[in-house]
């Protein structure tokens, strides 16, 4: 059996409780990390993750709250510094989507929260980790194959997919002096909850891609873990397409 590849390394991920967040959260736990998880609402879920953590054997913590306020990320990255005393990958994948097919039929309330949830939170969870990262340590964030190619009915969520991707290069510019990598996953389509919930058991077939099937959350954690090790340490300022062949150019 070959080595951890993270062992004793220390995750704070957003949006953990289920989808894509959860199956990353049990993936480097499977791979020797202690989880720290941020969730917004879903206690149950959220318990249920904690406990397939623990069941692998790792340390896992909860914070329950949004990200989109800033005394809650300074209260919750102190507490992971204060119970594992480092931070090595901050993986950004919170977010939210109000489909409208319509764009007079965008409501305000939603623009925002998607904003906020999106990219403004994401921006305030990692202004506070950033000072605690070192040298070899990553920030992934997760953006979506619709910040390339756009969706005729979610105008303002594939925005903010855009921004996450001008915001990874950015960073990836202003992290490089302190080797720390800084890179984005872009999805095509997945079967999660979120979009069981906004969309229903099946995507539409215009978003189809070649392979003809949604993915699991479990085929595109891999991702994530790539991007996480040393195995991609010439990569950064840079986006990772799990999408089923899909072409984006980007």
């Amino acid at each position: 059996m070959s080595a951890p590849q993270l062992k004793d390394k220390v995750l704070l991920i957003s949006g953990a409780d289920s989808g894509i967040g959860k199956a990353v959260a049990l993936l480097f736990a499977k791979e020797g990390a202690d989880i720290a998880i941020i969730y917004h609402s879903n206690d149950k879920d959220a318990e249920n993750t904690k406990l397939e953590i623990e069941q692998l054997g790792r340390k896992v913590l909860l914070f329950k709250g949004d990200i989109n306020d800033a005394q809650f990320c300074n209260f919750t990255v102190n507490r992971v510094i204060l119970e594992f005393d480092k931070i090595d990958i901050l993986i950004n994948n919170a977010g939210v989507q109000f489909p409208a097919d319509d764009i007079a039929k965008l409501e305000e309330d939603n623009i925002r929260s998607t904003f906020n949830a999106n990219i403004i939170g994401m921006i305030l969870l990692t202004k506070k980790v950033f000072p605690y990262l070192r040298s070899g340590c990553s920030i992934i964030n997760t953006t979506s194959a619709v910040a390339y190619q756009g969706h005729k009915e979610l105008l303002d969520y594939s925005a903010t997919k855009g921004a996450i991707v001008s915001f990874t290069r950015s960073l990836a510019l202003q992290a490089k002096p302190k080797g720390i990598r800084v890179n984005a996953v872009a999805p095509g389509p997945v079967a999660t909850p979120l979009t069981k919930e906004t969309f229903g058991e099946e995507e539409e077939d215009l978003s189809r891609p070649p392979l003809e099937r949604n993915a699991s959350s479990e085929e595109i954690a891999p991702s994530f873990l790539f991007l996480a090790t040393e195995a991609s340490s010439q990569i950064t300022g840079q986006v990772l397409h799990p999408n089923g062949g899909l072409i984006v150019n980007g």
